[in-house]
């Protein structure tokens, strides 16, 4: 009975693992258009980001694509929210703020902007701080990229 059981048990973890694949929402889905160019301006950490996202976008090969050239402007502003009695900083924000354009054919067809923030805790720890604003940065980067790629995917829908 104990043997059974236990083959029982593994038969549903290998079941469990093959059957579960995640793929993020951008990846290996193919588009009624192709970004040709992106033409990046302002903070390169946040330009980084962007860019990479934008690799996932795959047009698809059958139909005729409309092709887009993106501008991309960014700012990054980081503020102290909140102070304790010694004047020492306790929370701090991270606003980014993209400007971006769709231009197709020559002409603008999207012009927009987006702006995310976070509001987080110091820390003593100086490279705990660090990581912190790079893990914020990066989700704020990926969740506007995911907003613009999801703005061309609508100009297309209409």
């Amino acid at each position: 009975m104990n043997k059974i059981f236990k083959k029982i048990v593994i038969l549903f973890f290998i079941f469990g693992l093959t059957s579960c694949s995640y793929k993020p929402i951008f990846l290996e889905k193919n588009y009624d258009f192709e970004i040709k160019e992106v033409i990046l301006s302002g903070n390169k950490d946040i330009n980084r980001i962007i860019k990479n996202k934008f690799n996932f976008v795959k047009s698809n090969e059958d139909n005729k694509n409309k092709n887009y050239i993106i501008q991309i402007n960014t700012k990054k502003n980081k503020e102290t929210i909140s102070k304790d009695s010694k004047g020492d900083p306790l929370k701090f924000e991270i606003i980014i703020l993209v400007e971006y354009k769709v231009i197709s054919d020559g002409k603008i067809i999207l012009n927009n902007k987006i702006e995310k923030n976070n509001i987080y805790n110091n820390d003593s720890d100086q490279f705990k701080l660090e990581q912190t604003e790079e893990i914020i940065l990066e989700n704020l980067s990926e969740s506007i990229s995911g907003i613009i790629i999801s703005s061309i995917i609508n100009l297309n829908d209409n």
